[in-house]
């Protein structure tokens, strides 16, 4: 299986990035607007729309205020193991870093997989470095 990590330093403090990040059904408004163009609820499945086209359905696995974690799953006809993980990690009063996870396969998708983390990491650290608090 295919482990993709990305370790994003943030401008913000943990609980304002936090509080953004585990709000499940706003991405394309609070976390990475234009990489995300819109996200719907359907119980705890949000399906997000992707500026390149695609649309998945990610389902709400885990979210831990306590640990600033959330965790989400995607199963369709390209992927057949599809595991992320977001986790807020204070660096200081007024940064921390967001270490986002994403465990995939089949192998053959894991560099369309990377590349869509490394356009969703780039935008979360311009909208994220932007909150206040």
């Amino acid at each position: 299986m295919a482990s993709i990590q990305k370790d994003i330093p943030i401008a913000a403090s943990a609980a304002a990035v936090w509080d953004a990040v585990r709000d499940f059904g706003a991405v394309h408004t609070r976390l990475a607007p234009g990489f995300v163009v819109d996200t719907r609820l359907d119980g705890d499945v949000r399906i997000v729309s992707f500026a390149n086209g695609s649309i998945v359905r990610e389902h709400l696995v885990d979210s831990n205020d306590e640990r600033r974690r959330l965790v989400y799953a995607i199963k369709n006809e390209r992927i057949t193991q599809h595991s992320a993980s977001m986790q807020i990690v204070p660096d200081g009063e007024a940064r921390c870093r967001v270490i986002w996870i994403t465990d995939v396969l089949p192998h053959e998708i894991a560099p369309y997989i990377e590349q869509q983390m490394e356009l969703g990491a780039r935008t979360m650290q311009d909208t994220l470095g932007r909150l206040r608090a």
